[in-house]
Formats: C-alpha cells, sequence, structure tokens
C-alpha cells in the first residue's frame, strides 16, 4: 500500500467517525429530547424508542439498520457491506455514549431550533460519511436498489420513505406540529448534505475534458447511471489539437464518486462543476 493510498484512507475514516459523531450529537442534543424525528434507519429508530425504553437508542439504530445492510450486502458486495457497518456501530456508539454514559442534556427545548440545529447535525454526518467514501446504509440502500430496478431516482424513493415515516409519527403519536418541524428539520438535513458534497446546493451539470472519455463514459454509465452528450473540438491555442468533453447532469449525491473515478481514470482530465436551476425535456 503506497503511502498516498494509505493517507487517503485515513482521510476517508476519519470522516466517516467525525460524521457518525455529528449525526449521534444531533440526535441526543437536538432530536430525541424534543420528540422531533429525522428521516431515514434514525428516524424509525427514534419512533421506536418512544415504545421500547427497554433498548438503548443506538441499539436500536443497529437493529433497524441491520437488515438493510444484509440487503447492501447483497446487491452492492463485501466493500459495501463492510464500510457501511463502520459507519453505522460508529453511530450507535457515540449515540449511546453522549446519552447513556456521558447524560448529555438537550441544547434547547425550542421545537425549531431542534429541528434546524438537528437537521443540520444529521446533515452534516451524512456529508461526511458520504465524503468518506461510506454510507449510512438503512433506507438508502433501498432507494439505491430501486432507482437501479425502475425509472424512479434514488432520491425520490428516499423522500417517499421519509414521508411515510412522517405519516407513521403522525398516527403514532397525533402530534402534527412535531411532524411538521420534523419534515423541515429533513429539509434542512438534504441542503447541508449537498452543500458538504458539492460545495454548493442544487443538482449539478458536470461538464469534463479528458483524453481518456471511452474508459470515463464507460464508468459513468455503470457507476454513477447518468446520460449525458460527448461533444469534440478544437482547443483554442492549438487549433489542431482535438478536444472531447462529456456533459451530463449528476445527483448531488453522486459528485464525490464522480470525483474518484476521474481522480482514477484520467487524473489530466479538466472538471467544470455549475449549478442546474431548471430541465427540460430528456437528455
Amino acid at each position: 500500500m503506497t503511502k498516498a493510498l494509505l493517507s487517503t484512507q485515513l482521510l476517508q475514516t476519519a470522516y466517516v467517525f467525525l460524521g457518525a459523531l455529528s449525526m449521534a450529537f444531533g440526535v441526543v442534543c437536538f432530536l430525541s429530547p424534543n420528540g422531533v424525528i429525522t428521516g431515514g434507519g434514525i428516524g424509525i429508530a427514534l419512533i421506536l424508542h418512544f415504545f421500547i425504553t427497554q433498548l438503548t437508542l443506538g441499539t436500536l439504530i443497529v437493529c433497524v439498520s441491520i437488515p438493510f445492510i444484509v440487503l447492501g450486502y447483497v446487491y452492492f458486495g463485501k466493500l459495501y457491506f463492510l464500510k457501511t457497518l463502520v459507519a453505522l456501530f460508529a453511530t450507535s456508539f457515540f449515540t449511546d455514549l453522549f446519552r447513556e454514559a456521558l447524560h448529555l442534556k438537550p441544547l434547547s427545548d425550542d421545537l425549531l431550533l431542534a429541528a434546524v440545529f438537528g437537521g443540520i447535525f444529521i446533515g452534516l454526518g451524512v456529508g461526511l460519511i458520504i465524503k468518506g467514501r461510506s454510507s449510512t446504509g438503512s433506507t438508502s440502500v433501498v432507494g439505491e436498489i430501486v432507482a437501479q430496478k425502475t425509472k424512479f431516482k434514488a432520491a425520490e424513493v428516499l423522500l417517499s420513505i421519509d414521508l411515510s415515516i412522517m405519516i407513521v409519527y403522525i398516527f403514532a403519536y397525533g402530534d402534527i406540529s412535531r411532524a411538521l418541524y420534523s419534515m423541515f428539520g429533513v429539509y434542512v438535513t438534504t441542503k447541508v448534505i449537498d452543500t458538504i458534497i458539492t460545495g454548493r446546493p442544487s443538482k449539478k451539470v458536470v461538464k469534463i475534458i479528458s483524453n481518456n472519455v471511452e474508459i470515463l463514459t464507460e464508468q459513468i454509465r455503470d457507476r454513477i447511471e447518468e446520460h449525458g452528450t460527448i461533444f469534440t473540438g478544437t482547443g483554442l491555442h492549438h487549433e489542431k489539437q482535438i478536444k472531447t468533453m462529456i456533459l451530463l447532469s449528476v445527483e448531488a449525491s453522486k459528485i464525490q464518486l464522480l470525483k474518484d473515478i476521474i481522480r482514477e481514470y484520467d487524473p489530466e482530465a479538466f472538471l467544470i462543476i455549475s449549478e442546474a436551476s431548471e430541465f427540460l425535456g430528456k437528455d
């Protein structure tokens, strides 16, 4: 293992543990004590914890997420399984450490502040874990699988799951106000994740100028699962030099993966990422 590769893996591991710590802090200090929930496996665990008090919240997070991670192992392989398992147990550990051992107190009893800052810490955590080339597992696995098998996008599937979690929360407690605050917190979370991964919110338009277009195109089709267009032209200062550009739109959650692919297969490529405000028609 080269020194550069070891350094990259250590950095990715640090991202995962910092992300797990951030999520646990948001849950313990903002969401759980105020009866506000979030989406995904943590949201399901928070609902169950109101009923099953015999188990710690960290234990419930593991119990909820394990079936999803096993499903991820079946569809995405051993490496995905191991990385997600590390993120899951780190989140569970920090949650119980903060709640059961350190007995951290809630930082606010205002529902709006709890939803906003809980959403910020959850989004920061998820974003860091994704930058660490790992996954939080849970419902995101279902989103990716459904996206592969159907015409629906992963983000659309996850939104449907999160809305279902909020509806269950309303029926379980009859508290529409907290559910609405929770929905706002989920919105904040998605914006923070987008910002952490891409540097700016919104879906992105990506332009890649490369000398290895064929292999990049193959990797983008297989791993990013996006469609795009290839252009050819001449350089501004070298008219005889042919330039090739790949133009595509990419989901925010896949920007980091795209960067990794370009870094691996064509480190000399020129990459431009810009915001996309509106899409019409098909590419």
